[in-house]
């Protein structure tokens, strides 16, 4: 049995993982007759040489239910794209891959840059924008889930309890949030989460005033993970950044455009670990550095919309509102690792902290600076209003992709 709270802004299903997962892939079976589903999974080619990748794929195999698996495959040459193709051959189910630097691809991207449509950088979002857009062409799925490829305790169990809220013909929900425990090898982890995104929505909420928009983001337990399912009409709507603001940007366009009482979020897993960014002090275009300013501008952005006047005092006023904080949090956070026999290095949490904390001036000064910056990818609604066809143009070029060599080399 698994218990669910309501906390006045979405439904919360935890201790789903005390129920075998025999039990929910059975009824996920039967659910699959109405409503199908897809998974799409964003991924670097240097994560098929990693250690998690390959006992995900072995996992997903056993996951009857799903009807397609769609790969977002970047940073690929042709070798290399052959080579995912055999290494995720082994997948019973329908399977594609978009390789997204492949000269077909490229050329769709070209045309959606000439009429100012497409992403603005590489990364995360653009693929799964990319992936979102397949899906939508091929029509297979009613409903989609999507999760990170880095997984090191993965099993099949999370994606069925990921998929079976929106999946259940009888209920309306819409859209699934993840989350876990950030406990492995004895440590503390999901410091960003923990000591950038918790005390700066609560410092928000200081500073700009109680928002439905603040208390939305702070009930979920851990806005960050990058396990989400949704219906597949969800996706048509929404508009996600290409940054690390991914994860942020996706929950602020649900709750723009969907009743709260249609969200909901599902424990998936007692242990969870995955690769570890790492901080990346002097390099602001890498690690937890550059994730922290996304994530800032992110949020920013969003309150600036809903009416959230931003100055310079303002944001020193921020900083110095979420230090406060996050130090308390600290203090807490250093009593419950010793509680549970967990270790945590204060010294690094203060450092991520400070650098945390500049970060929100930084991006504060970009946010002021670049007024007409565009962060948000179009929504796919927009790219078929403007190129009607594009979508199963696209679908045609990663069929063609995907096809054996021989039928290939013939077009």
């Amino acid at each position: 049995m698994s218990d669910f709270h309501q906390n006045g802004i979405i439904t919360d299903f935890h201790n789903l993982t005390r129920r075998p997962v025999e039990s929910l892939e059975a009824e996920l079976l039967r659910f699959a007759r109405r409503r199908p589903m897809s998974l799409i999974l964003p991924s670097l080619y240097s994560e098929l040489e990693g250690p998690a990748l390959e006992h995900i794929v072995e996992e997903i195999a056993g996951a009857l239910y799903l009807d397609e698996v769609v790969i977002g495959l970047d940073r690929a040459s042709h070798d290399q794209f052959q080579h995912a193709r055999r290494f995720f051959s082994r997948l019973p189910q329908r399977h594609r891959i978009l390789w997204n630097d492949g000269p077909r691809l490229r050329a769709l991207d070209g045309e959606l840059e000439t009429c100012g449509l497409a992403p603005q950088e590489p990364g995360k979002g653009r693929n799964v924008w990319y992936c979102a857009g397949y899906v939508q062409a091929s029509a297979r799925s009613e409903v989609v889930a999507l999760h990170d490829c880095d997984i090191l305790t993965y099993d099949r169990g999370m994606l069925a309890r990921l998929f079976y809220p929106v999946a259940h013909p009888h209920f309306n929900y819409e859209f699934c949030k993840g989350y876990y425990p950030r406990i492995a090898d004895g440590k503390l982890n999901g410091r960003v989460s923990r000591l950038m995104v918790t005390p700066l929505l609560r410092a928000l909420k200081i500073i700009a005033g109680p928002l439905p928009y603040l208390d939305y983001l702070d009930s979920f337990r851990y806005p960050l993970s990058g396990e989400f399912a949704m219906r597949s009409d969800v996706l048509e709507g929404i508009r996600i950044p290409a940054d690390w603001g991914l994860e942020i940007g996706v929950l602020s366009e649900v709750q723009r455009n969907h009743s709260t009482n249609r969200l909901c979020q599902v424990d998936l897993a007692d242990i969870y670990d995955h690769k570890h960014q790492p901080v990346s002090e002097a390099d602001a275009t890498a690690g937890l550095n550059r994730m922290s300013l996304d994530i800032a501008k992110a949020l920013y952005r969003k309150l600036a919309t809903q009416g959230v006047t931003f100055s310079a005092e303002g944001f020193r006023t921020l900083k110095a509102t979420y230090y406060r904080m996050a130090l308390d949090l600290i203090e807490a956070y250093d009593h419950d690792a010793i509680m549970n026999g967990l270790s945590l290095d204060r010294h690094a949490e203060e450092q991520a902290v400070e650098l945390f904390a500049r970060n929100l001036l930084e991006a504060g000064s970009t946010f002021l600076d670049n007024p007409g910056e565009r962060p948000f990818i179009p929504s796919w609604n927009r790219v078929r209003a403007a190129i009607p066809d594009f979508p199963e143009r696209l679908c045609e070029a990663v069929e063609t992709d995907n096809e054996p060599a021989g039928l290939r080399s013939e077009r």
